[in-house]
């Protein structure tokens, strides 16, 4: 529901929307499954870089697995984001769903492997070739044994995401209803975990 500006919030310099959707009560257990159950719903996200004299570059790619709060992906070693990787390990994972309009932005470090990393051959999937194609050589084949088929994990050290807890009409209904009322949507709750809890996340099995 909607509510309104106050004086504090503007004395604060507080962002009233992130102020009134800021939820820290939810159990720390419920706020995982939230979030898994974000990405476990799509089929990819964004992944970005820091490029060299660039600054961020994203692209769009297929999580091939997500280990807690920890994500997977396979990609052809000769892409330039392993360049931007191997100059800074920071990375970011962003999701949103455009039905709910809910997002999640993860930062992290990338860990690149080799193409004798096992879990390759355990999280390809039909059609990962698709963006490789086969040379005819019995190498460069697309499969998991293709020498350029390489595994990025991204470990992640802060989460922060927003969970809609209103059907999409009443989304639109909502923010309509504070543009022309001068109040503030208040339309899902907004969480962030940081590294300890998400490290508490890896070792409770969460």
């Amino acid at each position: 529901m909607v509510k309104p500006l106050t004086q504090d919030e503007v004395d604060s310099k507080i962002d009233p929307s992130v102020n009134k959707q800021w939820d820290e009560t939810t159990p720390l257990e419920e706020q995982f499954k939230d979030l898994y159950k974000i990405v476990d719903g799509l089929k990819g996200g964004l992944l970005t870089t820091v490029r060299p004299g660039v600054g961020p570059v994203s692209r769009a790619m297929a999580v091939a697995k997500r280990v807690g709060p920890d994500f997977l992906f396979l990609a052809n070693h000769h892409a330039k984001k392993f360049e931007d990787l191997k100059n800074d390990k920071t990375c970011q994972i962003t999701f949103q769903n455009s039905s709910t309009m809910d997002w999640v932005s993860i930062t992290g470090e990338a860990v690149t492997t080799s193409n004798d990393d096992p879990r390759i051959k355990q999280v390809y999937s039909k059609g990962v070739n698709a963006w490789f194609g086969d040379l005819g050589d019995g190498v460069h084949t697309g499969m998991p044994e293709d020498p350029r088929m390489t595994l990025i994990e991204v470990k992640a050290n802060y989460i922060t995401y927003w969970k809609s807890t209103s059907s999409f009409p009443g989304f639109i209904k909502e923010v309509a209803q504070a543009s022309m009322t001068g109040q503030v949507a208040d339309t899902g709750v907004n969480r962030q975990l940081v590294d300890k809890d998400i490290q508490k996340a890896r070792d409770s099995g969460l």
